[in-house]
């Protein structure tokens, strides 16, 4: 695939300055990615801003789910229910490596607010909504049963529990690849440029972005058709700054996740907790590297980039896991590292954060700007799909049949075809031969990248560590600028590793230093910076 540098940011925003595109996407998180990949696929002229790193914002602070919403029937959302599960199946095509069929646990108890038979029938009509495609059925376990799946559950009052099936993800990466698809369709992308205004023609319509670089701080314009806003719960901010008469859409939300290492939660699946007084959901979920316990769903009316978690929002996490396993003992003292986000839900009458519907919403402003907002991660495709396909409502019939057709059910990377994918993993023990690196490293490698593992080993130098061959990958291929960028989402170091990953910092900063010119001053602001970084996303532990 093309690369996708800090070289090629340069290009394009050169480019941003003398083309005219039919298109210009604000916000480079899975939406604005998502919208990208499907207009440039129909052969549109797109250009994409982000006004900070790629997924800096929601798209890489979700639960890591891909998932119908199993709570979401409660609500009667069977539309968005449904489609989210169809669109799991999709997700389980398009990127392999980054999208992982897993198992759910839901114990239920005497004193759980959904007994065992209504909880039996939305697992049937769970199962009925993915059209019976789900990687298996669900079960339904008694007490007994439930305790030999899950040794640590707590047992007292345990009525039984279900299984059922549903997906994980690593949600920055698929924020990443999505734009790297895009990129190979001839979208010009460029993170760290802000869209600061617009400027419209006399009869009112749209017909440019001013922009401006947040590296160099120089000032541009990039000319456009049409507009569409994908920034999330920067929606209203975003509206306000194009349109004087922009009236608020969003009733944003915090949620928060805590980090744990895999040995202090033993799970043989994903479990399901907060069941009993609240409609709150609250789970446990075991990935390759870690445990995420998550998330909190409350109201958030302060501006987007300061939501932090407080010693509040670990307390109630950590008593909901307590509640649940009583003999694991797990304090603040064990956790990693947490992560906090804020969800841009679309004002509802609810009367409770965790009642707003997760339905996205698509808005055409007459001057020629599209807002989509809301909505669940695992529909992303499905919603930009439909958003680039409002959006074509403003250009004539001859464009509407030219870029009439998406065909964005596509693997993301030819490289992780399913095909591609297992093929690569099959070969990992012979790359480890050939490249003299263990059988883990490759084994890793390939995980992530399929079939590009081998083409990563051939462009860098054999003496590269692990996290140099990651750090090397990141920048020619993710457009990453920064060491906390890296840290934060390109790879599991900050939320996985006990230290945050701190004594790879030398080496993977060589790597960024000599592929970005760096000075030693500059190097060190870097990893100032990202140890900054680190003691603020931790700071709740001063508390405990």
């Amino acid at each position: 695939m093309k690369n996708f540098s800090f070289a090629n940011r340069i290009q394009n925003i050169n480019k941003m300055k003398t083309h005219e595109f039919d298109l210009v996407v604000i916000g480079g998180g899975i939406n604005g990615a998502g919208v990208a990949r499907d207009a440039s696929d129909r052969g549109m002229k797109v250009a994409l801003i982000e006004a900070r790193d790629f997924a800096s914002g929601t798209s890489s602070k979700s639960s890591k789910l891909i998932h119908g919403g199993i709570r979401y029937l409660e609500n009667l959302e069977f539309k968005l229910v449904f489609e989210a599960l169809n669109e799991r199946t999709r997700l389980f095509e398009m990127a392999p490596h980054l999208v992982h069929p897993l198992r759910f646990m839901i114990p239920l108890y005497e004193e759980s607010r959904v007994g065992m038979m209504k909880m039996g029938m939305g697992m049937w009509l769970y199962d009925a909504l993915s059209l019976f495609q789900a990687p298996e059925m669900h079960e339904r376990l008694n007490a007994k049963e439930s305790l030999s799946r899950m040794p640590a559950i707590r047992s007292v009052n345990l009525l039984g529990s279900y299984i059922y099936s549903d997906a994980y993800m690593d949600d920055d990466r698929l924020v990443h690849e999505t734009l790297r698809s895009a990129n190979e369709n001839g979208a010009v992308c460029a993170n760290y440029v802000k869209a600061i205004g617009a400027e419209f023609d006399s009869a009112g319509k749209i017909t440019a972005v001013s922009c401006e670089d947040q590296i160099s701080k120089d000032k541009f314009l990039i000319k456009a058709r049409h507009v569409i806003s994908s920034v999330g719960p920067w929606t209203d901010q975003l509206g306000q700054t194009l349109l004087k008469d922009w009236k608020k859409i969003l009733r944003p939300t915090k949620g928060i996740h805590l980090t744990l290492p895999k040995h202090r939660l033993p799970l043989s699946s994903a479990v399901v907790m907060a069941a009993e007084k609240s409609d709150r959901i609250v789970f446990g979920i075991p990935r390759h590297e870690m445990i995420i316990i998550g998330t909190t769903d409350t109201d958030f009316k302060e501006s987007p980039e300061t939501v932090t978690t407080t010693p509040e929002d670990v307390k109630y996490l950590l008593s909901v896991t307590d509640q649940y396993f009583p003999g694991a003992g797990i304090t603040a003292h064990d956790v990693i590292a947490s992560y906090a986000g804020v969800r841009p839900l679309v004002k509802d009458d609810s009367q409770s954060e965790g009642k707003t519907s997760r339905e996205h919403t698509i808005i055409n402003d007459p001057r020629g700007i599209t807002f989509v907002a809301g909505g669940k991660y695992t529909t992303y495709r499905l919603m930009c799909e439909q958003t680039v396909t409002q959006a074509l409502h403003f250009f004539s019939m001859e464009d509407r049949i030219k870029f009439g057709v998406s065909h964005t059910a596509k693997p993301l990377n030819p490289y992780t075809s399913v095909e591609a994918f297992h093929q690569a993993q099959n070969l990992s023990e012979v790359w480890a031969r050939e490249s003299g690196r263990s059988v883990a490293e490759l084994q890793l490698l390939t995980e992530r990248y399929g079939l590009e593992a081998a083409e990563i080993l051939e462009k860098n130098p054999q003496e590269f560590t692990y996290w140099q061959l990651e750090a090397a990958q990141a920048i020619d291929m993710t457009m990453c600028l920064h060491l906390r960028d890296f840290y934060a989402r390109r790879v599991p170091l900050f939320l996985a590793d006990r230290n945050h990953g701190v004594r790879f910092m030398d080496e993977v900063g060589q790597i960024f230093q000599e592929k970005l010119s760096w000075s030693d001053a500059r190097l060190k602001d870097e990893k100032h910076l990202l140890t900054e970084y680190m003691a603020h996303e931790v700071e709740w532990k001063k508390h405990f």
